[in-house]
């Protein structure tokens, strides 16, 4: 029998995504995040453009646990050209993950981060489903398995409000269930989300991709 506080708390963290970011640029630590100082020291680390859960100081706590203590910069910046849409997978936490798309006229909030060489080694290492492309002249993990396609479009997310959109938006609640609805019509969405996670997700998502992966 499935522990109900553990089946709620698989079921939360897919509907979370992308999960919450700052509104400004910050220095991350151990799962939060502090004031940025001026100046910040970026001897030693590389860029690497962030605009799902690479950017959560949460999802980044989980991602860089094994590094205790180990500060990041993360820098506020705006990608034009591009919108953050869902990609064609599962994830093996759960939910549709993002990736980016060419949207000209578009300009998406994102982040730059500054991992060292043994947090970015850990943030590839968590990025299975995402080759490491450059963007834009930038280093940035983009979907292997291109972006979700809903009735002939891809979707963008609803919680990161890019200017200038053009694709239609949904919430990852919403999401999920018209993924659910299309994969698994038989299954209850909390099922739907505990299979996904028990056979590492779904990869690819069958149900329609635009080009936008590599």
């Amino acid at each position: 029998m499935v522990d109900p506080d553990g089946a709620a708390a698989i079921l939360k963290r897919a509907l979370d995504y992308p999960y919450a970011v700052p509104e400004r640029s910050y220095l991350y630590r151990d799962g939060e995040a502090h004031e940025l100082p001026e100046g910040p020291d970026l001897d030693g680390r590389s860029p690497l453009l962030a605009y799902g859960a690479n950017a959560a100081p949460k999802a980044l706590g989980l991602k860089l646990a094994p590094l205790p203590g180990v500060e990041m910069p993360v820098l506020r910046a705006q990608l034009q050209g591009f919108d953050v849409v869902y990609s064609a997978h599962v994830s093996p936490y759960g939910a549709v993950p993002a990736t980016l798309h060419e949207s000209p006229g578009t300009t998406a909030p994102v982040f730059v981060i500054h991992p060292t060489a043994e947090q970015r080694q850990l943030l590839t290492a968590s990025e299975p489903n995402y080759n490491l492309v450059e963007v834009d002249g930038i280093a940035a993990y983009r979907s292997k398995h291109g972006c979700l396609e809903l009735e002939g479009s891809p979707v963008a997310l609803a919680a990161i409000r890019s200017h200038g959109r053009t694709l239609p938006a949904l919430d990852q609640p919403a999401v999920l269930e018209r993924v659910r609805a299309l994969v698994a019509p038989d299954l209850e969405l909390e099922r739907f989300v505990r299979e996904c996670v028990e056979r590492g997700g779904i990869r690819p998502l069958r149900i329609g991709a635009a080009p936008g992966g590599r």
